[in-house]
């Protein structure tokens, strides 16, 4: 179940959808200001494997408000 993060170009919104299978084809719109304008944001994943506790070392959040509630970016380095 992919979420896809957009940033909507009228308001400058952020906002999340979460794409299920045979809704891959609805419309969306800003939640905000209703508006079709909008572009995708590329996120970057995190992950850790292992049980070590040095995981999240160098890793950098940056956190923000979306439509959802609290949208975090994560910058992971050497990707």
């Amino acid at each position: 179940m992919p979420i896809y993060e957009f940033k909507c170009s009228k308001c400058e919104e952020f906002f999340e959808v979460i794409v299920m299978g045979s809704q891959d084809d609805r419309e969306v719109s800003c939640p905000k200001c209703s508006s079709n304008e909008f572009q995708r944001v590329v996120s970057a994943t995190n992950y850790a494997m292992g049980s070590s506790g040095s995981a999240s070392q160098g890793v950098h959040t940056q956190e923000r408000t979306c439509s959802s509630g609290t949208c975090k970016t994560y910058t992971v380095p050497g990707v």
